[in-house]
């Protein structure tokens, strides 16, 4: 449905994205990933037309959109990651305005408002002012906005940052609802890897401006097969621990939040016996140690050296 073929956007000297090649069949829902700063944005605002590329091409079933780009206006809706509403209107004056600027009109602009509004669980605060929303309304509405021309490309991006689990949950049924029902094709970028493990069918991952793996959820776990990911929670990360582990040649990844530590080493190499050499020689207490399978949060660590969130 959706092709970018060789993708790049340069500013001045320094490449934003370099070399994009994706592609998204109808019905699909695409995870993008990706820490900051790795180009997802940029890829985001040339896939919908609001930035022209350096070089390469976007088609859509088989046009150019980067020629054409009324084409895939037409089909496509964008939830930014920043709120992208007026807050002095109501959410139905919101959505009566943004449907007018999509060239809706009379009863079927009357239509859409009534359905989009019980889509995003908002009927009953129609008239209500967006600035009494709270943050997770406020997301829901944005989302709104997108679907009110029936799109058939919908990219979301990042739009659970700041928000109640609760509105959080809702969003994610609501694209898991569409996607099923109406066959809408989704690109999701998200800081929060069980929100990619819940939607999405494929993933890519970017990093410094290029795609640098693909692939479904068990294809990139298959990344790790020939690795262990050893999950250590100790009583306090203590800092000279911490150093004893990166130094030693095997381990290739170490990754700490608070009191859990992640490593990853080949497979064929036992660390269970250097853990407790370096818990003992730097005075750190164990609680556990134990081998896990790969996750995804695992395979992007694997290869961009970071975690998701940093």
């Amino acid at each position: 449905m959706l092709e970018i073929i060789d993708l790049s956007k340069k500013y001045k000297q320094k490449f934003a994205a370099q070399g994009i090649n994706m592609f998204l069949e109808k019905g699909e829902i695409i995870g993008l990933l990706g820490p900051n700063g790795a180009g997802k944005s940029t890829t985001i605002s040339m896939l919908s037309s609001l930035v022209v590329p350096t070089s390469g091409d976007v088609r859509l079933m088989n046009e150019s959109t980067i020629k054409h780009p009324q084409n895939i206006r037409k089909i496509l809706g964008v939830v930014p990651q920043e709120i992208a509403l007026y807050t002095d209107l109501s959410a139905e004056e919101n959505l009566r305005f943004f449907g007018e600027i999509y060239r809706l009109k009379g009863a079927e602009l009357k239509q859409r408002i009534e359905e989009v509004l019980e889509q995003i669980g908002l009927t009953d605060r129609r008239k209500d002012l967006v600035k009494t929303f709270s943050g997770g309304m406020k997301r829901r509405l944005n989302i709104g906005v997108a679907l009110l021309h029936n799109p058939d490309i919908i990219i979301m991006d990042e739009p659970t940052v700041g928000i109640d689990p609760q509105s959080r949950n809702y969003i994610l049924e609501t694209v898991k609802r569409l996607n099923k029902e109406r066959g809408m094709t989704v690109l999701y970028t998200s800081h929060y890897m069980e929100e990619v493990e819940f939607l999405c069918d494929r993933i890519y991952i970017m990093d410094k401006g290029h795609i640098i793996a693909s692939g479904t959820k068990e294809e990139l776990k298959n990344i790790l097969s020939s690795e262990n990911t050893i999950s250590i929670k100790v009583e306090r990360a203590n800092v000279e621990f911490i150093q004893l582990l990166e130094a030693d040649s095997t381990v290739r990844q170490v990754k700490v939040q608070d009191r859990d530590v992640t490593v990853i080493v080949p497979k064929e190499y036992n660390l269970f016996q250097k853990i407790s050499q370096f818990a003992e020689e730097s005075g750190t207490a164990l609680i556990s140690v134990e081998v896990k399978a790969p996750t995804l949060e695992d395979v992007f660590l694997h290869l961009t050296g970071r975690a998701l969130r940093d």
